[in-house]
């Protein structure tokens, strides 16, 4: 097949079942409609999610089905408690990343980790409309560039995801629809996969003797630049809800890019884990600047102090 029939294919295929899906969803309803603005058909992230399965490359689609599923046996079930603290959904969303690790190690080695740990920045980017979706046409952008610069043939992937997320995007954006965590676990995952490609290329043309430190701290910086764009396009709702709801008092950028590299339900359990009822104060003006307040900052207060 031609390479721009699979970028044809890939935006008609994501506008018909986005279509699909949105009707589908908002008859079943249930925990795949949210009942806000009139209703919304959520977990209709399905679409692009089916897309890239079926278009992306073996084995990179296999990483995709494996934290699609697990992130839409969340959208399904909903955000029911295991204990008093864990939901079914950190647990899905904890046992997709650590399967993606694993079996994207034995792929792509050590940057895997990063390529899975996508899942926990576009989370956080999908809490406001379209973000994620931007998040994703200006990375994938960012990727195409480089792989046509460095003259890789796999400039092609990033194309595509480009016009899967092209073809989905318009309900998204104007909050129509919502992707739901099948949706934005899918497309951290597949633009990870892309950032693996750039690093892999840039690796292997600066310093081929090092070249895993130097693929891993290129992935790095693309992870970090993604979580810094997901920062700004949300910086006005991260500032509302950092003062408002954890008391952060005029917080820092370097605070909204905290909370989307470890907000979220996983990022607050994993602070409930390590630091039990205890609350850290950061003084450090450099630290805060940093966002370190964030970073430390533990959701679950002991209420009987």
């Amino acid at each position: 097949m031609e390479i721009y029939m699979l970028w044809i294919i890939g935006l008609i295929l994501t506008l018909i079942l986005t279509t699909i899906f949105t009707v589908l969803f908002t008859k079943i309803k249930g925990n795949l409609f949210e009942d806000i603005r009139g209703g919304i058909p959520k977990g209709v992230g399905i679409a692009p999610f089916i897309v890239m399965v079926l278009l992306f490359p073996k084995p990179y689609n296999i990483l995709i089905a494996i934290i699609g599923i697990t992130a839409f046996i969340d959208d399904i079930i909903g955000r029911k408690k295991l204990t008093s603290y864990l939901e079914v959904g950190q647990l899905m969303r904890g046992l997709g990343i650590i399967i993606v690790m694993l079996w994207g190690y034995y792929i792509m080695g050590p940057i895997a980790i990063l390529v899975a740990l996508m899942v926990q920045i576009f989370n956080i980017a999908d809490m406001e409309p379209g973000v994620a979706c931007i998040a994703v046409l200006i990375m994938s952008a960012v990727s195409f560039t480089i792989l046509v610069l460095m003259h890789s043939p796999s400039y092609y992937l990033p194309v595509l995801l480009f016009v899967i997320c092209l073809g989905y995007i318009s309900q998204d954006y104007s909050g129509y629809i919502m992707m739901g965590e099948i949706g934005n676990h899918s497309f951290g995952v597949a633009l990870g996969v892309c950032f693996a490609l750039v690093s892999a290329a840039l690796a292997k043309a600066v310093s081929p003797v090092m070249f895993y430190p130097v693929e891993f701290l290129i992935m790095l910086i693309l992870f970090l630049m993604t979580a810094i764009i997901i920062a700004y396009l949300r910086r006005e709702t991260l500032h509302y809800y950092l003062e408002r709801y954890l008391d952060i008092q005029n917080p820092t950028f370097g605070d909204y890019v905290m909370d989307v590299l470890t907000g979220g339900g996983l990022g607050d359990l994993i602070r409930k884990l390590l630091l039990g009822d205890k609350q850290i104060t950061i003084k450090n003006s450099f630290a805060i600047a940093l966002g370190a307040r964030r970073l430390v900052y533990n959701p679950v207060k002991n209420t009987s102090n």
